[in-house]
């Protein structure tokens, strides 16, 4: 398959005029609209902002690369479009983008689809080629560029492998004349040869696999060849991992280099010195990158996690940045413990009320979720992946045992977060205590060293300092919560309802559920007036888009309502995040009124004192509440005021 096949000369646009990065997408977005490429506009935006969330897709060099893979398209298709004046896409180098392609990629994309778009991604290294296409003036020139271009490229990939074919067949007959003994000294030379070529493999990948994963590959291949530099890459793509690394490789190398803004398999790497950056820099810093593989400069990579921070760690953002990244990782893994076993528990309590505490299905119930069965693991899974976030694997033990510890000693969620903190980085002191230690005692360290002394130190600061000192915080907070006036109550309950808005899924919004979540599980689980608070303001985004899509239809565009629609059931289950392409789309008129909408959700379920025993469900739990009509009308209120309010804001589309 050709890249014209997908780079449709009816979606091109030659005279791209947004000005801004957001009013750029939408017009690229606009042209698979319009020529019937994607089904949904506003998910398929809501996708590509996501990868945008990520890291930028303006990758320099006046080029940006939008994408989402995403059951809104119908059929793959490459947007090309160029801009004279030049669009701010918060691009690696600084510099305006003049060229983009958006790539729209199904969600069950063929292979040859795939492979398609990557050799795409590999032509947009080529500076000439870029300059080219940017004087092109007409949909038939660009695609002709590409025939070309292709042709090129499949023709030098021939010569390649007929090249490989031909080095095959001769290293076959020197493998023959050593083996009778005719060109020892021949082989001598050979060996010396590749013995003094300098030899570095990396790994590429992206979160999408479709375009900065294979930009990367051929941007580091190029410049290696520049630099007279052997080089195996290894591509984690969309098929998933091309090319993959092989043992022996791995040993010859000088160095590996991981490009990657996603997860790789990485304890093949062991005892080797790793340089860990974004997929970014392997594109536009790829001379840098093998410099300093081959030169010795990368940290030495422990599987056990007993080797040096990760450079890619390293170099991230500010130190709140990093200590949110840590304590999501806690909570992320939580979660699932918090909505199997609250919601069983949940219903236990129902069944409890209809037929006694005597039922064998409550009683299944409670052992199931309760303090026997999942609710048993919060604190310590919540501490443990905390740790595992800071110190890698080792820390992971002391973690949960400290949350633990927590757990027993009454210092519940406060103590667990404290629990992951300290034994994170307890571990990495001890990895810096430990570093003087002869080599051959590395062997001891991941299954001795970091688990003894790892477990003392945060096994005794918990029990002496950490458990009395958070013990008496939160049973103080918890009597404060339970004996509240209702003024402060409803005051509590708007600050937490507003926070569910924001940000939509954001710090803000994890940090009201977060709260919740530790009142609910340090009061035994009788205490869900926050979770309510949070809950009812978590629901109430979605459901006033899907308020003032139905009702201010005049103002919306037809797709808008149709996923407007879909923000119903979202709503009603507490999917906050079904209003985020509204709220990117407009910002200022939806989260103003969202927040304002969500407060007053909040604190109607203080002032009625709601009690909502599940972490999770929204209207599907809402049998469960102590006064579940009155819950559902805090909700309704809450999306009433914010969907009225952002129905009148709002511009007519005429207006626009």
């Amino acid at each position: 398959m050709r890249i014209t096949d997908l780079m449709i000369q009816e979606t091109m646009i030659m005279d791209l005029k947004a000005v801004t990065k957001e009013a750029a997408i939408d017009e690229l977005i606009g042209s698979l609209s319009a020529s019937g490429r994607i089904n949904d506009p506003v998910l398929f935006k809501e996708m590509i902002l996501k990868r945008e969330a990520e890291s930028s897709t303006g990758i320099g060099g006046g080029i940006a690369m939008p994408h989402a893979k995403t059951k809104a398209v119908n059929e793959p298709t490459v947007v090309f479009a160029k801009s004279s004046g030049g669009v701010d896409f918060e691009a690696l180098d600084g510099e305006a983008a003049h060229v983009f392609f958006m790539i729209a990629a199904p969600e069950g994309a063929g292979n040859t689809h795939l492979r398609t778009l990557a050799a795409l991604s590999r032509l947009l290294i080529d500076a000439e080629f870029i300059a080219q296409l940017m004087k092109a003036e007409t949909p038939a020139e660009v695609t002709a560029l590409f025939d070309s271009k292709q042709a090129v490229e499949e023709d030098a990939k021939a010569e390649r492998e007929a090249a490989k074919k031909r080095e095959a067949a001769q290293k076959e007959a020197e493998n023959k004349h050593r083996e009778s003994g005719i060109a020892a000294q021949a082989d001598q030379r050979d060996v010396s040869a590749v013995a003094s070529t300098p030899f570095v493999v990396a790994v590429t990948a992206c979160p999408t696999g479709i375009a900065h994963t294979f930009m990367a590959e051929d941007a580091l291949k190029k410049k290696a060849q520049e630099m007279g530099v052997e080089i195996r890459v290894e591509t984690n793509g969309s098929e998933g991992a091309q090319n993959v690394l092989t043992e022996e490789e791995i040993r010859r190398a000088s160095g590996v280099i991981i490009a990657a803004d996603k997860n790789v398999e990485m304890a093949r790497f062991n005892g080797k010195p790793v340089l860990q950056r974004p997929v970014s820099d392997g594109i536009r810093k790829s001379e840098e990158l093998i410099r300093k593989a081959m030169g010795g400069e990368a940290p030495i990579y422990r599987s056990d996690g007993g080797g040096e921070p990760k450079a890619k760690d390293a170099e991230k953002g500010s130190i709140g940045t990093k200590v949110y990244k840590d304590l999501m990782n806690g909570i992320s893994h939580m979660l699932p413990f918090v909505v199997g076993g609250g919601i069983l528990l949940a219903i236990s309590f129902l069944i409890e009320q209809l037929a006694g505490e005597d039922h064998p299905l409550f009683q299944l119930l409670q052992t199931i979720g309760g303090g026997d069965g999942a609710f048993h693991f919060l604190i310590p899974v919540l501490a443990g992946f905390i740790a595992l976030s800071i110190g890698d694997r080792p820390a992971l033990m002391p973690g949960m045992v400290g949350g633990l510890m927590a757990l027993n000693s009454n210092s519940g969620f406060l103590g667990g977060l404290a629990a992951g903190f300290l034994a994170g980085y307890v571990v990495i002191l001890l990895r810096k205590a430990f570093a003087g230690l002869p080599r051959a005692l590395d062997g001891l360290k991941p299954i001795l060293l970091y688990p003894v002394v790892g477990l003392l130190f945060t096994g005794t600061i918990m029990f002496y300092l950490f458990d009395p000192f958070f013990s008496w915080i939160n049973l103080g907070l918890i009597d404060i919560l339970n004996n509240l006036g209702t003024g402060n109550a409803v005051i509590l309950g708007l600050i937490l309802g507003g926070m569910m808005s924001i940000d939509m899924g954001g710090p803000f919004n994890k940090a009201a559920y977060a709260f919740a979540i530790g009142v609910f599980t340090s009061s035994g689980n009788t205490n869900g007036a926050m979770m309510a608070a949070v809950m009812a303001g978590g629901m109430v985004p979605p459901l006033a888009i899907a308020l003032a899509t139905t009702f201010f239809k005049h103002k919306f565009t037809e797709q808008e309502r149709k996923s407007g629609v879909t923000n119903y059931v979202m709503g009603l289950s507490f999917i906050t995040e079904g209003a985020i392409p509204f709220a990117a789309a407009d910002p200022l008129r939806v989260l103003t009124s969202c927040i304002l909408g969500s407060a007053v959700a909040g604190g109607l379920t203080q002032l009625w004192s709601i009690n909502v025993p599940a972490p999770h469900g929204g209207i599907f739990v809402a049998a469960l509440a102590n006064h579940a009509l009155l819950f559902l009308f805090s909700v309704l209120i809450g999306s009433a005021i914010s969907g009225v309010l952002l129905g009148v804001w709002k511009k007519p589309l005429e207006r626009k």
